[in-house]
């Protein structure tokens, strides 16, 4: 499902959004860029996953949504993650900070100068 695009390809809403901003700590980068990947790759595996964005500054601010089909997919998904994380310990090596946020897509739209039209 890797796209070369940094936007992820979705379906028609409605869909969900998981967002999770993050300040990552200074201290120890060790395995962190293994880590997302490993988490990436095992979100792509789980039933209801659609796609991921993901972005980080250089002070080390970071916002990534994963979208899904629904709730139960992502209450699926953060059995899953919560497991990962425990024997990781992100918590404790990699985040300063994070926030968690969970919305309904209702409405999705854009534009591509490529195909010059508003998608």
């Amino acid at each position: 499902m890797h796209n070369h695009s940094p936007f992820a390809t979705l379906p028609a809403a409605p869909y969900y959004v998981v967002a999770f901003s993050s300040q990552r700590t200074t201290d120890d980068d060790a395995g962190y860029g293994e880590m997302a990947d490993q988490m990436v790759e095992l979100a792509e595996k789980q039933d209801g996953f659609l796609g991921v964005e993901s972005v980080r500054d250089a002070n080390g601010f970071g916002i990534t949504n994963s979208y899904w089909r629904d709730e139960e997919s992502i209450r699926n998904w953060k059995r899953n993650i919560d497991h990962l994380t425990a024997q990781k310990q992100g918590r404790a090596m990699w985040y300063e900070t994070y926030a968690l946020r969970i919305a309904r897509v209702e409405r999705a739209y854009g534009f591509d100068a490529k195909s010059s039209k508003t998608k």
